[in-house]
């Protein structure tokens, strides 16, 4: 990615991550095809789970994205040993976490469903399907930490090829265990969660037997997992602001579908049929944010960070196109594409006002995906966390709140404080009342405002300065690791 024209090398890089994350999508949308076919309950119980899910996953994702940054500015900066020791405590930190996750969230999993708001018969589906996920924490995690090994060194096509047979895999099984062929029994949402289980542990398995052989680029070697204090740190340092990112849209997604669920199961089942279908768009933009962050690390690593913010237009200008047309031919056939997954008129209905208002911000929610990317890969994670915060807690949830619930009257005042008195007056905060229709406005208006911050906060070009200087690195011989000073934080 340092050298050449830049369309080419970024498709090239990039299409294996776009097929493999919409590939990846292939999970959740498999999933909820067959898990339609038990009830509307099953449905709504897989959708309040997908936030949650979410959150555990971009958890693996931010714990990576400092993987990112650093393999590929070491690599770019001809430091190879040093992205192999990388790898390792990558590796080793994943595991960690992963599993310390893991234990709390099956320990607390029975108030975790009582606060998103599953109820009844939904809270019996989605307590068996929650179970399960939990148990696949580890290889989530894992199969992450060697995905964005390989990325950093510019190898984007293997991890895809992997997650291409796991999907398979989970996509011929579904049926088996969701709905009873053959020998086994009707599971319906645990033989969803079964079948992701399976999946992903063939992934995770061939992925580090990958790592180990090291002939893709990076090589993971069992001395290197030996706790190390000074990578530590700077994977931590790096990464915390990813990680916090993504709890921020994970926690924002349970707090949007906490809301949802007040309106009931058709609009809860709609949302989530609505939010996957989204998700086709969040997966084409994050992976060319991906291959946006391997670019532009690189090229701060060669100290051409010209070329880095090249790069960063280039891939922005290209994923709006794309998604805009997708959202477009979305937005003209919305009945057709809930119609695959559910026969509900009721949930169809309000997927087709879903749909229709948020699809044509698709484009925007990708141009700031691709962004955020940007910052990533020059290890300003916290440009890319601030960002998440803006768009999710700032404008989305507040504003959904208000659009979608009645009006509410707060009084303040009304006490005596010594001698003088505070007379009581109302603050007059009224909602709009829409329901759930102010919940897809909301999703829409966050999507524009925030991409307007993003363009503008990138064009100060305070990213510039990466995590690891390249003209000292290239000084350094490939078994030198680089010094915690020359590592940046970001702003």
């Amino acid at each position: 990615m340092t050298t050449g024209a830049i369309p080419p090398k970024l498709f090239h890089l990039a299409w294996p991550l776009v097929l493999g994350n919409l590939l990846q999508t292939l999970y959740n949308l498999a999933d909820m095809f067959w898990v339609g076919r038990v009830s509307t309950e099953a449905v709504a119980a897989v959708s309040l789970m997908f936030p949650l899910s979410w959150m555990f996953v971009s958890t693996a994702m931010g714990l990576t994205a400092a993987t990112i940054a650093l393999v590929s500015q070491n690599i770019g900066a001809g430091n190879d040993r040093r992205a192999d020791a990388i790898v390792a405590q990558t590796c080793l930190l994943a595991t960690v976490v992963s599993v310390a996750l893991a234990i709390l969230g099956f320990a607390t999993r029975h108030w975790l469903l009582f606060w998103i708001g599953a109820r009844d018969a939904v809270y019996v589906e989605a307590l068996a399907y929650i179970e399960v996920i939990f148990l696949t924490l580890p290889l989530t995690f894992l199969f992450f930490a060697f995905r964005s090994s390989l990325q950093g060194a510019g190898d984007t096509k293997t991890a895809m090829w992997l997650v291409a047979i796991s999907a398979g895999i989970n996509i011929v099984i579904d049926p088996f265990f969701i709905l009873g062929w053959g020998p086994f029994p009707a599971l319906g949402t645990q033989g969803a969660a079964i079948a992701t289980f399976i999946a992903r542990l063939f992934a995770t398995a061939i992925g580090i037997w990958i790592l180990i052989r090291g002939d893709w680029g990076v090589k993971l070697h069992v001395s290197d997992l030996k706790p190390d204090p000074t990578i530590l740190r700077r994977l931590i340092a790096i990464g915390y602001p990813a990680t916090l990112d993504g709890w921020a849209r994970s926690f924002a997604a349970v707090a949007m579908a906490a809301l949802v669920a007040r309106f009931g199961p058709a609009a809860t089942a709609a949302y989530g049929i609505g939010v996957r279908l989204m998700s086709v768009s969040w997966t084409v933009a994050g992976a060319v944010g991906q291959a946006t962050a391997t670019g532009v690390g690189q090229n701060l690593g060669a100290n051409t960070p010209s070329r880095a913010a090249s790069i960063t237009r280039t891939a922005t200008l290209a994923t709006m196109v794309l998604l805009g047309a997708a959202g477009g031919l979305v937005w003209l056939f919305p009945a057709a594409a809930m119609g695959v997954f559910i026969d509900d008129p009721a949930t169809i209905t309000e997927g087709v006002v879903f749909l229709r208002i948020v699809a044509l911000s698709w484009a925007f929610f990708g141009g700031l995906m691709v962004i955020q990317g940007a910052f990533r890969g020059a290890g300003h994670t916290k440009a890319a966390m601030a960002l998440s915060m803006l768009s999710r807690w700032i404008f989305r949830i507040p504003l959904a709140a208000v659009l979608a619930f009645g009006a509410v009257s707060i009084t303040v005042g009304g006490v005596a404080v010594g001698p003088v008195s505070i007379p009581a007056f109302d603050l007059g905060y009224v909602g709009l009342g829409w329901g759930p229709e102010g919940l897809w406005w909301a999703y829409a208006a966050a999507a524009v405002a925030s991409f307007v911050v993003g363009v503008l906060w990138f064009l100060r070009g305070t990213w510039a300065e990466g995590v690891v200087d390249g003209t000292e690195a290239r000084g350094r011989g490939r078994d030198d690791l680089v010094d915690a000073s020359d590592v940046d934080d970001g702003d």
